[in-house]
């Protein structure tokens, strides 16, 4: 255990130190709440991984503040310089939180006091603005300050490489082992936080031109569209990306664009929703109230930072929220078809839908399954698009080497579009794509436990009773990833295959108390599509029935 009386003598914020000191006046006069806090904040340091650092904001090394903060940046710097040399160029960017430009201006003092160059947006900005600066201004490193679509009381600190510190496919993309524990390494060395040098002048602004790069390139994605008058509703969930979206909208051509006046503002607090997640069940009322209201056409939901994208569109007089496979196959058939030309590798984790594989294949251009996770997508060699289903888009690997929610909002107007221009709709598209190539249907089964520590004894209990027949088929194939395969590299992930194709893929959460299970059913289009549907739908329903019991601990 992390010493206490230690820590908080060296809290270089008052806040947190006062919360630190009360936290333990309590404990000590016999507050067990308090002691079994204490014990989870000092229990260690909030880890350092592939995502950066993500947590609760509070006082104490297991949590998110300036304390954590400034050690990891004195880290992430001493890391670089080692590998880079002292003159390491550092672009730094952040979302609307509590918080996150304190920390922002945190890092950039700290790097700047240990001699590298710092570089920080003025404003907050969305996620992929960052991703986007980081090859634009060809940096060595990169940190946004977000935590996503995480609760109100989080924040989160990602870290991206590039320009000398790494080379080919990775530039520009979130870190990956060995570079996740070399900077834990040096996070572990750097000495009290109140004792790491801070700059107080040194470091520059990026300026608007990077931005308006940005805008000028995603904008141009897609053909100019100057006499649609689709109408679009856009949603920034109280996030940093609204005004964004509206200009790229804008510039290629989509004008008749309305936000949701009451998410529209960023708010750290996200008062409209209770968690700001546009995948979650009733987050989009409010956009799809307004797109109903004006007789709208789409639409496009980003999360807080922008790096996501979902979608709702009118279906038979009512509204249906797309989900991250439908999107990611619409994105990537489009694309596909001018890859046909000019060639390339669609990629998707392995727990997307395998109909982008199939998309590829007709088109002639290969595809990568990649594990979860835009650090892995990312990197693909000969990338021309990426997705995962939890709504995360790459439309533009070129310029931004992670997902961005603007681009993926772009493409989808476009789509929208360009059908309605030939008297089609989405799901005009989707229907055709499910008799050419069948229909895929995907869906989750979530096993939550009481704590961390169940969900490995969950895996075991899998590993050591797989089951045999699933949605009424012989299990064909069951494949544990713990030593990895010849495409993947080692995961804790089980794949499970049945004889008519229909598969599941069980992987603990990174972040959360359960078990995540995602299943697909392939079902070939021979009579008709609403009975091939039908029967997919079935087979489903057989599968999570199946799956639950094989994941329930006796």
């Amino acid at each position: 255990m992390i010493d206490i009386d230690s820590w908080i003598e060296h809290d270089p914020d008052p806040v947190t130190r006062r919360e630190l000191t009360d936290l333990k006046k309590r404990s000590a006069d016999g507050d067990a709440e308090a002691t079994k806090e204490l014990e989870d904040r000092f229990g260690s340091l909030l880890e350092f991984g592939t995502a950066g650092l993500r947590g609760e904001m509070a006082g104490g090394p297991h949590r998110m503040n300036r304390a954590v903060v400034r050690k990891a940046a004195a880290g992430l710097i001493d890391f670089l310089q080692e590998q880079v040399g002292r003159n390491a160029l550092l672009v730094i960017g952040y979302d609307a939180r509590h918080n996150s430009r304190d920390f922002a201006l945190d890092t950039a003092a700290v790097a700047t006091a240990m001699g590298a160059r710092a570089m920080i947006y003025p404003s907050h900005v969305p996620t992929p603005l960052l991703a986007w600066a980081v090859r634009h201004l060809n940096a060595d490193a990169g940190v946004m300050v977000t935590a996503s679509h995480n609760p109100p009381r989080d924040n989160g600190y990602k870290v991206y490489l590039g320009g000398r510190a790494v080379t080919g496919d990775g530039q520009g993309v979130q870190i990956i082992p060995p570079y996740d524990s070399m900077i834990a390494e040096k996070i572990a060395l750097t000495p009290h936080a109140d004792e790491i040098p801070l700059a107080t002048t040194g470091w520059t602004e990026i300026g608007p031109e990077v931005k308006e790069a940005y805008l000028e390139r995603t904008s141009s994605l897609v053909p100019y569209q100057n006499r649609t008058d689709m109408k679009i509703v856009i949603t920034s969930m109280h996030g940093v990306g609204g005004t964004t979206m509206k200009e790229v909208l804008h510039r290629a051509g989509f004008t008749n664009v309305y936000e949701v006046d009451q998410q529209a503002q960023p708010d750290p607090d996200f008062p409209t929703v209770s968690f700001p997640n546009p995948e979650e069940p009733g987050a989009l009322d409010l956009a799809i109230a307004t797109a109903k209201s004006l007789k709208a056409d789409l639409v496009i939901a980003n999360d807080p930072d922008a790096d996501r994208c979902s979608a709702a569109i009118p279906e038979r007089d009512e509204w249906r929220q797309l989900s991250g496979d439908e999107i990611g196959s619409l994105i990537g058939d489009q694309i596909a078809r001018i890859g046909a030309l000019t060639g390339g590798t669609l990629a998707s984790s392995i727990v997307s839908s395998r109909l982008l594989k199939e998309i590829a294949g007709r088109h002639g251009l290969t595809h990568e399954s990649t594990l979860t996770g835009f650090k892995w997508i990312a990197r693909v060699p000969d990338l021309i698009f990426g997705y995962e289903e939890a709504i995360g888009f790459c439309v533009d690997p070129d310029g931004v080497r992670d997902k961005d929610g603007i681009s993926a909002g772009l493409m989808l107007a476009y789509i929208a579009s360009s059908l309605r221009s030939k008297g089609m709709t989405v799901s005009d598209r989707l229907d055709e794509m499910a008799i050419k190539h069948g229909v895929y249907l995907t869906a989750p089964v979530t096993i939550r436990v009481s704590d961390l520590g169940l969900m490995p004894a969950t895996m075991a209990h899998l590993r050591a009773n797989p089951p045999t027949m699933l949605a009424g088929f012989p299990v064909v194939s069951t494949e544990d990833l713990t030593e990895g395969s010849d495409e993947l590299p080692p995961t804790d992930a089980i794949v499970l295959l049945n004889e008519r194709g229909d598969r599941a893929v069980v992987r603990p959460s990174g972040t959360e108390p359960k078990v995540k299970c995602y299943l697909e059913v392939i079902e070939p289009v021979t009579d008709s599509l609403s009975q091939a549907r039908s029967a997919a739908s079935a087979r489903m329903s057989r599968l999570q029935q199946d799956m639950s019991q094989a994941l329930t601990l006796p």
